[in-house]
């Protein structure tokens, strides 16, 4: 790849547009996943962002940083979570303000089930997003 933007080569830019359809290849098969399993898209990628939190100790601002959302939004989606029985919450010891959100047993299987799939696709494509991000040098 060309270190000069304005250098840019025919192969930077199909290296870039495989690169992206990589990626949405990927997403669609994401997202297909979820659906199969009785979520969306979002609900899917919510539950594995807490899930997934370092210190165990997701909010709703967390959650609205790691999916890129407003507060608000999330608010929204994680009523629906709890709606559906995958999450519970508890009001933050320290600030009553905060909601911290905890996956119940039906949504910690359903993660497990769906983590399994997407590990078991990012094994297989692994040899080719390799190949691409090397295209990159």
């Amino acid at each position: 790849m060309s270190e000069n933007p304005s250098a840019l080569q025919n192969g930077d830019y199909a290296a870039l547009a495989d690169f992206r359809a990589a990626l949405r290849i990927f997403l669609a098969f994401s997202e297909g996943e979820a659906v199969k399993a009785g979520l969306s898209p979002r609900q899917h990628q919510a539950l594995l962002a807490i899930r997934g939190v370092p210190r165990g100790e997701a909010t709703v601002g967390y959650l609205a940083q790691r999916l890129i959302l407003r507060p608000h939004t999330v608010s929204e989606l994680v009523k629906r979570l709890s709606i559906l029985g995958l999450l519970e919450s508890e009001v933050a010891h320290g600030d009553r303000r905060k909601l911290i959100l905890h996956l119940t047993p039906k949504a910690e299987h359903l993660l497990q089930t769906l983590s399994a799939a997407h590990q078991q696709e990012i094994r297989r494509i692994k040899p080719m997003l390799a190949d691409l991000l090397d295209r990159f040098g």
